[in-house]
């Protein structure tokens, strides 16, 4: 805590869950909390996908912060065993929170600047007693600066999806090729958006749970009558192993399990063929006008009609370079919070506690919480921000044994021990799988009327 400047308020960065549970546990310890949307509504986002039901229910989609805020509006908590979609959970949760925060929250708002007052990142002499300068740009133009105690940056990572190419620059042509790709999950509910990929041919590239929701919608559309023809190629820059599908019955969250099960089922079905071990260099039209993929290896994945980029995120960190950050070299989150969730070494869904100590950085005050701490580390659940926040606030207050006081048990993905961004197909063999990657398209399981002398794949095996 800066003693220097108490009567400031804590800005927080984002109004999305995690934020908002910051301002709540904020507003709880009697301190003031400027949350700062760079989108219309809470939950903005959230918003952007509010058609994809999440696979954690009501009861670990809240925090207890923020219920007790709620609590004197007459809010009551939807059914907790139930999952909602996005939309379900900005519109019955988030905008009630920040309506409950009234005038603590501005939308409209996004932050294009933090430092602290008078001391750029070079400056040593009485740096932890000034103030943070927190620069905001509003929705009509205009500039202001803010002074704070301390800032929260629960921002996330929604706005900067990883890209097609492999090397994690985009592939070339990736831009070019901007009008046939999205990097979200598409609402195939919408028709204009249905239409789009209805009949036609679409490249998944990724292997999260992303992917899958996609894989799954695209064999929906390919089921229904006006979907014939539609078609979806999983482009995996790793090869299939046992843990392609997730963990199936194993995950501790039933709803994650069966997404995986789901894709699983779509591909088996002969509504996705894949294409593994391709890592994309670049993007090109083909004399059709449809898109061709080029590998690093030299191979080419021709007639696609349409490209879906779900290959994660990264944090934007361009607002904060005037601060003193200690991130990972690799994942770019808190050097202390790194070896927990680090990709590289595990695979679990499942992380040890952490709060604030680790989440801190050289610069004292300064935290970055939510999606955003993770970096580029996948597998984040909302019960890991709300405990970040609780430890972040209850530090920021000077509440040191509270903060210390961390607890965090979350459920395992069931797929566990497996480390391998960067699997060859060997390892991938010999981690469990039943097929190593092959250097051209393979349908990934059966036609449901396998004739005499096809192979079976419903035990996960690639069939030839």
């Amino acid at each position: 805590m800066n003693a220097s400047t108490p009567e400031l308020p804590v800005v927080v960065i984002g109004a999305g869950p995690v934020g908002l549970a910051a301002a709540a546990h904020l507003t709880d310890r009697g301190l003031t909390p400027l949350v700062l949307e760079a989108g219309p509504a809470a939950g903005a986002a959230v918003r952007e996908w509010s058609h994809v039901r999440l696979f954690s229910t009501w009861a670990e989609l809240t925090d207890p912060a923020a219920e007790k805020l709620l609590a004197p509006t007459g809010w009551s908590k939807p059914d907790p065993g139930s999952y909602p979609s996005g939309g379900d959970w900005a519109e019955q949760y988030l905008e009630p929170l920040a309506d409950a925060l009234a005038g603590h929250v501005r939308f409209g708002a996004r932050v294009t600047g933090v430092s602290r007052a008078g001391r750029d990142r070079v400056v040593d002499a009485d740096r932890a007693t000034q103030p943070f300068v927190v620069q905001v740009t509003h929705a009509d133009g205009r500039e202001e600066q803010l002074l704070a105690r301390a800032v929260i940056d629960a921002s996330g990572t929604w706005t900067t999806p990883g890209p097609a190419g492999g090397s994690g620059l985009p592939a070339l042509g990736e831009r070019t090729a901007a009008d046939r790709i999205t990097y979200r999950v598409p609402d195939l509910k919408d028709p204009a958006v249905r239409a789009r990929y209805a009949g036609r041919r679409t490249a998944v590239i990724g292997s999260g749970a992303s992917a899958f929701t996609a894989l799954a919608s695209l064999a929906d559309l390919a089921r229904a009558e006006h979907g014939h023809g539609t078609k979806a190629v999983w482009v995996l820059r790793r090869g299939i192993s046992g843990a392609t599908f997730g963990g199936g019955a194993s995950d501790e969250l039933p709803a994650r399990g069966a997404l995986g099960l789901t894709a699983k089922a779509a591909v088996d079905e002969g509504h996705a063929d894949a294409v593994t071990g391709f890592r994309t260099a670049a993007i090109e039209h083909g004399p059709d006008d449809r898109l061709v993929l080029l590998a690093e290896d030299g191979r080419r994945l021709d007639g696609i009609d349409e490209l879906v980029v779900l290959t994660g995120f990264r944090p934007d960190l361009s607002f904060l370079s005037e601060i003193r950050l200690g991130l990972d070299d690799r994942l770019q989150a808190p050097v202390g919070l790194a070896p927990l969730i680090d990709p590289n070494q595990h695979s679990c869904g499942t992380v040890y506690p952490h709060g604030h100590r680790e989440l801190a950085h050289p610069e004292q005050d300064v935290y970055l919480v939510g999606m955003k701490s993770y970096g580029r580390a996948p597998t984040f659940l909302a019960l890991t921000g709300y405990e970040q926040v609780r430890s972040v606030v209850a530090a920021i207050a000077g509440d040191l044994e509270s903060a210390d006081r961390v607890e965090l048990t979350l459920p395992e993905t069931g797929v566990c021990g497996g480390a391998g961004l960067f699997d060859t197909p060997e390892a991938d063999q010999d981690a469990g799988g039943c097929c190593a990657p092959a250097p051209q398209l393979v349908q990934l399981g059966a036609p449901a009327a396998a004739t005499a002398g096809e192979q079976s794949t419903t035990g996960g095996c690639c069939g030839s």
